[in-house]
């Protein structure tokens, strides 16, 4: 959900998944994705013994009115980050806005090399993604690209031996499946950052931001009742943020990279950022632009995703099935990508001659052995822990709990 001008604003309703690996489809829809070819890949994790499969797809969305207009999504997959073998990165990158496709490359180049230059990256991962996004932010604010009204949303994972640390700015998502008994449950490994959220919206507010549906702006609906329900029941007319005294810039996001317009009255570039102890009951994770999200739950991907052996069939089925959602709403689709990534052969037994602590230990050393702990990265192997760096966003010695 991109700028005013961005992405239509109709009614939708979203496809929920049961958890048992089905997916109720939808049918009845019109036109058909045109895929690149898929490739597959494999990389091993040898500090913790387990491998990473993973596949990508990217997608154009379908414009009739603007045939010509590009993909501004992007992504990066860049393995063995610092020449780690244990250290793997996973970007999809959601560009807006006349040079939202310009934005979005830029973002995906920049960030990852920022990131991996990080002499601090194993000793803080928290705090070195928090530093690679301002910079990245900055660093953009200053090039040839003109981002005062564009931008990019951005949903990272962070694979460091055993422990995924996700960062996210925008609205796009990143998800992630466990094992519980016969069941494969959805949890999310980020939270969409909009005006829906109590805590977005007063920080917007604070910042100058004025907090209005397209309808309050147009005068249908008073701009004085200052609640919208939830994405789910009210996605159809979101509240955007506008200038105090100007119909712009209209964003539906309270975070982004970019967007020096916005940023006036309260977008960010602060991630805000999930660490997981990844276990043997972790089966695979999801990185996704809101493409994939708009219809369809978090829920209903996972179970997709679970109904296939390999990830380039599950990429294909998801993709086509958001693009068919799509279709079945509006007259047109948004630019979708989604990256799958199984987790093979993680065990939770002790590896031979290891103990309880030598274990926690090795964890410490974020899969390099020879590194520093994340020292106050917050991790989880239930309930998602989220943060940001960024004292003045929010206090980072209080997780957020979802």
């Amino acid at each position: 959900m991109g700028c005013v001008y961005g992405k239509c604003c109709k009614r939708r309703k979203r496809v929920q998944g049961d958890g048992n690996g089905v997916v109720c489809r939808q049918t009845g829809v019109r036109g058909m994705p045109v895929f690149a070819e898929r490739t597959l890949e494999y990389i091993p994790v040898p500090s913790h013994n387990f491998s990473l499969e993973y596949s990508v797809l990217t997608q154009r969305g379908y414009y009739p009115d603007s045939p010509d207009k590009e993909n501004q999504d992007s992504y990066c997959i860049r393995t063995q980050m610092q020449g780690n073998p244990n250290i793997h990165f996973f970007g999809v990158f959601d560009g807006h806005g006349q040079f939202g496709t310009d934005c979005s490359n830029f973002v995906k180049d920049r960030l990852v090399e920022i990131l991996s230059s990080d002499t601090n990256l194993l000793d803080d991962p928290v705090r070195a993604y928090n530093d690679a996004f301002l910079r990245t932010n900055e660093e953009l604010h200053d090039s040839v690209i003109d981002d005062t009204m564009s931008g990019t949303t951005a949903i990272t994972a962070l694979v460091v031996g055993n422990t995924l640390y996700v960062a996210n700015v925008g609205d796009s998502r990143a998800v992630i499946a466990r094992k519980n008994e016969d069941r494969v449950i959805a949890q999310d490994l980020s939270r969409d950052q909009t005006p829906f959220r109590k805590d977005e919206y007063e920080r917007v507010k604070q910042c100058g931001a004025r907090v209005l549906s397209v309808d309050q702006v147009e005068g249908v609906k008073d701009p004085e009742i200052q609640t919208w329900g939830d994405e789910e029941t009210d996605g159809n007319d979101p509240p955007r943020l506008w200038v105090q005294n100007g119909m712009y810039p209209g964003t539906a996001f309270t975070r982004s990279v970019g967007d020096s317009t916005a940023e006036k009255i309260g977008v960010i570039a602060a991630p805000e950022v999930s660490v997981v102890q990844l276990t043997s009951d972790h089966l695979f994770f999801v990185v996704a632009s809101d493409g994939v999200f708009e219809f369809l739950s978090s829920q209903a991907v996972v179970d997709m995703v679970s109904s296939y052996k390999d990830p380039r069939d599950a990429c294909s089925a998801i993709v086509g099935e958001s693009y068919k959602l799509w279709l079945t709403n509006e007259n047109r689709t948004d630019d979708i990508t989604i990256i799958i990534v199984h987790i093979k052969g993680l065990s939770n037994q002790l590896n031979v001659g290891e103990t309880d602590e030598t274990k926690k230990e090795d964890s410490k050393s974020c899969a390099a052995r020879t590194g520093n702990s994340a020292s106050d990265a917050s991790t989880t192997t239930g309930s998602d822990i989220y943060r940001s760096a960024e004292s003045n966003v929010s206090d980072p010695s209080r997780p957020m709990r979802l």
